[in-house]
């Protein structure tokens, strides 16, 4: 194990190496944000401002009409939204009264869905109107009681939700991507929010009990559900603010990040609550929305993607549009390329970091110092009360070289404490108590962690998860293809981009990449389509048969270089 000596002089001056995390749950986070600063903004959604006052008081209503649906603690309770006023208080309400929020992707396809509801089972689904016809389907093959349709645009704006009501074709259309008529029999939020009043005696959480379940996959494709507990966000909340010395009363927080991914919805949102900041909301990362919202209140810190940050910058840059004042920009999910740092620290008069961290993990680890001491290629040095190891990424019973290579095995009060009903996938991510990221790393001076390859197969495109063998299951059943491997290859605003390799069925002479995408959208969220397809006569395998990716990948960057 390496010890926190190796990094203690890179920490930023006033950051500890210990923190106090006490035995708060989230619920006591929110309530202390409330108490502090109730008059204060609690959310800017598109213009529409929510106090702390009122959003405790919404959030007890929708736990009343929660509790009167049936839902106590430890139960599940699934939210497909978008980043919307109602998903924060619908999380935190679930939340109030001790049961656990299961946040999902509400793009996700019925067949992306089917297998975490049935290893959930929740019974009660708080779901964007527009994607609930799909939901009823789903319902009844999974024992759901209850649907609550929600409708995003309710929360805008007056003008707004006027503007989406005319007669034009933008308008039609802008209406159309935020809502969609809701199957007759659904409750609406005025339903949920109207069916009584919050009970002194309401179960509570305490802080081991789950608060939210997110679900990751591994190499095989197979949902695997994360529970993260109170203290286990709590503490990556506290972490956070530590890390970026981040103000009570005083910080605005821009929430484009999806609050069904571990990074969005505890830097996003949940570490936003925990300082009573006022959190700048929008119900999809789209650039203009997102100067639009800049323009009418400035954000201190911004969440986001390598991407994300590159688009701002060309969007403000457009428009001239300042975007002094955005004091900190944490990125996560893929590497940071230096120069787009420098872009935007010229442009912000602030600073761009790059942290590090997994769902399991809640998420963040390993963060680069807000200063001008940090390390561009590295992922940083561990938070506050973060043990690490190196680990021999062929046998993990044994140490790599304190330098590494080796894969990077993590130990801290953020750290989840297993899958969801499933020991055997627990047991195989932790050892000795430490949990295995599936990423190898190198420790240079100072402690700076690099990562130098990754063990677990997972593709991180636009900030999202993409699992190879899901993907080359849906291309296999496409009439022209035999075979598929599936790899991730670097993409040029960093990140990476999906690129099969297909060896085509008998009878076929070419790939249709056109027919092959709409095929794989058929079937999955669209980011997993793979932007290329190379065609190959065999994929390398071993001698069991198994396909080898990093052979795959070494073939795919010939291809590339050749101009295929």
């Amino acid at each position: 194990m390496l010890t926190n000596a190796l990094w203690a002089n890179s920490y930023s001056p006033g950051v500890p190496l210990r923190l106090d995390y006490g035995m708060a749950t989230l619920v006591d986070q929110f309530d202390s944000a409330v108490a502090r600063f109730g008059d204060r903004p609690a959310i800017d959604f598109m213009g529409r401002v929510t106090t702390y006052d009122q959003l405790k008081a919404q959030v007890d209503a929708a736990a009343a009409g929660l509790l009167d649906l049936g839902v106590t603690a430890g139960d599940r309770v699934a939210v497909l939204l978008p980043g919307c006023p109602q998903n924060v208080v619908v999380t935190q309400a679930i939340m109030r009264i001790g049961a656990i929020a299961v946040q999902h992707n509400p793009l996700y396809t019925i067949g992306e869905l089917r297998a975490p509801f049935e290893d959930h089972e929740a019974e009660v689904v708080i779901a964007w109107d527009k994607i609930s016809p799909m939901l009823v389907d789903l319902a009844q093959e999974n024992g759901v009681r209850h649907i609550v349709a929600i409708d995003v645009t309710a929360e805008l704006p007056f003008v707004k939700r006027l503007a989406l009501r005319l007669p034009v074709k933008k308008a039609r259309e802008s209406r159309e991507r935020l809502t969609g008529p809701a199957p007759e029999g659904l409750l609406s939020w005025n339903d949920l929010l109207s069916r009584g009043t919050l009970p002194v005696d309401h179960p509570k959480p305490s802080a081991g009990d789950p608060a939210i379940m997110l679900y990751t996959s591994g190499t095989s494709g197979t949902p695997k559900g994360v529970p993260l507990t109170h203290a286990n966000l709590a503490a990556n909340c506290l972490q956070g603010k530590a890390w970026a010395q981040l103000r009570d009363g005083e910080e605005t927080f821009l929430v484009v990040l999806p609050m069904f991914h571990a990074y969005g919805l505890t830097i996003g949102v949940l570490a936003g609550i925990n300082l009573g900041a006022c959190l700048l909301m929008l119900p999809a990362p789209e650039v203009p929305l997102i100067i639009d919202a800049v323009k009418r209140r400035t954000p201190t810190f911004a969440p986001g993607v390598p991407p994300l940050y590159a688009r701002i910058l060309d969007e403000a840059e457009k428009r001239d549009v300042s975007l002094e004042g955005i004091r900190i920009g944490l990125s996560g999910a893929m590497s940071l390329p230096s120069a787009l740092v420098q872009r935007w620290e010229k442009a912000t008069g602030g600073h761009l970091i790059e942290g590090y961290g997994l769902t399991e993990t809640s998420p963040v680890v390993v963060g680069n110092p807000i200063s001008d001491d940090r390390r561009a290629g590295s992922i940083g040095v561990p938070f506050p009360d973060v043990e690490i190891r190196l680990a021999d990424p062929e046998d993990v019973t044994k140490d790599a070289p304190d330098s590494g290579p080796g894969e990077l095995l993590v130990k801290g009060p953020q750290v989840f404490g297993g899958y969801y009903k499933k020991p055997e996938a627990t047991q195989e991510a932790f050892h000795d108590g430490f949990f295995r990221t599936g990423d190898v790393v190198e420790m240079g001076e100072g402690g700076y962690l690099t990562v130098v390859d990754r063990i677990k197969e997972m593709i991180v495109t636009g900030g999202f998860n993409v699992y190879p063998s899901e993907v080359e299951g849906v291309l296999r059943e496409h009439d022209s293809i035999a075979d598929a491997a599936v790899v991730g290859l670097p993409a040029t605003a960093g990140g990476e981009d999906v690129v099969a390799a297909v060896v085509l069925a008998d009878g076929h002479t070419d790939a249709d990449a056109e027919a092959l995408r709409r095929h794989v959208k058929g079937k999955l969220t669209a980011y997993k389509a793979p932007r290329r397809f190379v065609v190959v006569d065999e994929l390398p395998t071993n001698p069991m048969g198994k396909v080898l990716r990093r052979e795959v990948t070494k073939l795919l960057h010939e291809h590339t270089n050749q101009g295929d």
